[in-house]
């Protein structure tokens, strides 16, 4: 199911300051897209917004199907992945379990998702004795268990070694050509080299470029994308 998500002065304030906004624009229904910027340039509120999960001090964010239906067809993975205090595959098990699948589905894609994961010799142990790389891997098999439209990522490989961080983007390009709509923060300009199809560069809350990845990243149109591409203090 395709889903296209337009922004109209979309704007988050706290305690009076405007942590982000007004934005205004169309995510496309398709791809993957890396949300880049400094750190407090409102990557992660962007993603709370999008997902339902931050409310607009003003303006809207409207969705091209029912927000209930556009709820249900979403995911979302946390850079610090919350774990279940049940077994891996339990963890893989409850969104399943929410929407009331036949046990004997639930059992098959459980088994089919821990050996995706690489977590199926772990299928029985607690979540949260796995390693940081693991308890990441289980988020995003949980969050793609149920086959979403869209799903957002929030930094999902900080902090991770090279073997841990290659295995989970080798999980999303298979859930992008499986048909699912990836937008994604990451600070890790090869990650989003790797990875992107068109780049969000916000600025201090504002929507400051968009673009496809290969003209954002070989030709920025404004001077704080350059800087940022280039490794210098963006304010």
């Amino acid at each position: 199911m395709s889903m296209i998500a337009t922004l109209t002065d979309a704007t988050v304030k706290r305690r009076g300051k405007t942590i982000l906004g007004p934005i205004n624009f169309e995510l496309a229904p398709a791809g993957i897209t890396i949300v880049l910027g400094p750190n407090g340039a409102g990557k992660t509120t962007l993603l709370k917004v999008l997902h339902g999960v931050e409310r607009l001090s003003s303006g809207r964010i409207q969705w091209s199907v029912p927000d209930a239906e556009a709820r249900q067809s979403q995911a979302y993975v946390f850079q610090s992945p919350i774990m279940l205090r049940r077994t891996v595959g339990q963890n893989l098990a409850y969104p399943l379990k929410l929407v009331k699948a036949p046990k004997a589905d639930i059992a098959r894609r459980v088994a089919a998702w821990a050996d995706k994961t690489g977590l199926a010799d772990a299928i029985d142990r607690p979540a949260t004795r796995l390693s940081g790389g693991e308890k990441q891997k289980l988020a995003l098999g949980r969050a793609l268990i149920r086959k979403p439209a869209v799903l957002f990522l929030d930094e999902p490989c900080a902090n991770l070694d090279g073997r841990s961080t290659r295995e989970i983007e080798a999980l999303l390009a298979k859930a992008h050509a499986d048909g699912t709509r990836i937008i994604m923060t990451t600070h890790d300009l090869g990650q989003a080299r790797r990875l992107a199809q068109d780049v969000i560069f916000l600025l201090k809350g504002q929507y400051h470029d968009h673009g496809q990845a290969a003209a954002f990243f070989s030709k920025p149109r404004t001077a704080e994308a350059k800087s940022f591409l280039q490794g210098d203090i963006v304010e």
